[in-house]
């Protein structure tokens, strides 16, 4: 643990060096948010902020867990396929996240923005499905296990766990994206969800999965630095996604995924209000079952300020935490 809390500050401090150059260079490539229309009038002055940070935070937690790895392997002569597989997703979400912000500032000339829902969601459970079925096949040994509360032994639900890994990874990837609308929130929320798998894997003893939770915590709180409110860079796609898929992969290697729906209530909640908006829109006929979705844009219609938000967003994915770790160590 005290290991991997120092590559934490290490990756920060790498990472949070780097920041403003970033920051310099997306303005200079004019990699600027586009702002919904229809959205939060408060968010029209955030119209150009550098919104593709979430390099930041791939590119440093590739780096440092890609050397302590590989000179973990030489000196030990151990297999790291347990960190191989969420860093492969990790990069592979940020590149399908990257390409769909690219587009998104390139509109094509019917007004088309981003990379197709259809098209990327079938590259999502694409990328999703190889996840699991290393996974399942390869850490787990042909095994489905699931870990269950207060029961003292793993479940072996077998193949049905490869279709489950996939929603959950692909899931938890939208969820953490459709959570990137504030400043700070995406950030903290990930970061706070990778703390309680980080300790969750310092109970079970899985080295390589308590090193890059805590890497990944680092790079966080670096974007962090430069997404604090008023932001000077947005996360984008290349982040969120990234985040969110690797979250999942995470949770699956741990054995611990039934508990994700609670150390991560803040973006499944997020993502449930979206598809609850979604579907009473068209049952209803028009009318909206809130005012605005995501949920966090509801309570900004409702009167709450981007801070008050984050912040008490922030408190219930700290209790949410707290909640999980108790439950997998019971």
């Amino acid at each position: 643990m005290a290991f991997s809390l120092s590559l934490g500050i290490v990756t920060f401090l790498m990472a949070v060096i780097w920041g403003s150059p970033l920051v310099e260079l997306m303005r200079r490539l004019k990699l600027g948010a586009q702002i919904r229309i229809d959205g939060p009038e408060s968010h029209l002055s955030k119209m150009g902020t550098p919104a593709m940070g979430g390099i930041l935070i791939v590119f440093w937690v590739v780096v440092v867990t890609g050397t302590v790895n590989i000179v973990r392997i030489i000196q030990e002569i151990e297999t790291a396929e347990s960190v191989f597989i969420p860093v492969a997703v990790m990069v592979s979400y940020a590149i399908l996240g990257g390409i769909d912000d690219y587009l998104g500032f390139h509109p094509r000339p019917h007004g088309e923005k981003g990379i197709r829902a259809r098209v990327k969601i079938w590259i999502q459970l694409g990328i999703a499905l190889i996840a699991a079925l290393l996974i399942y096949f390869g850490v787990n040994d042909g095994n489905g296990w699931m870990a269950v509360p207060t029961v003292p032994f793993l479940i072996n639900i077998g193949l049905i766990y490869i279709p489950i890994a996939v929603i959950i990874i692909a899931g938890t990837a939208n969820a953490v994206n459709i959570t990137d609308g504030l400043d700070g929130l995406a950030g903290v929320i990930a970061a706070t969800a990778f703390i309680a798998y980080g300790v969750i894997a310092t109970w079970q003893g899985q080295q390589f999965l308590i090193s890059f939770s805590f890497i990944v915590v680092g790079a966080c709180f670096a974007f962090l630095w430069y997404n604090a409110k008023p932001a000077q860079m947005f996360m984008g796609d290349v982040g969120s996604q990234a985040l969110g898929g690797a979250l999942g992969v995470v949770a699956l290697l741990t054995n611990q995924w039934l508990l994700l729906p609670i150390i991560a209530a803040v973006p499944i909640a997020t993502m449930l209000s979206t598809t609850l908006q979604v579907v009473y829109y068209k049952l209803s006929g028009g009318k909206r079952l809130f005012k605005m979705a995501p949920l966090h844009h509801h309570f900004e219609l409702l009167g709450w300020s981007e801070t008050q938000i984050v912040q008490r967003w922030w408190l219930v994915g700290i209790m949410s935490a707290m909640i999980g770790i108790a439950l997998a160590i019971l």
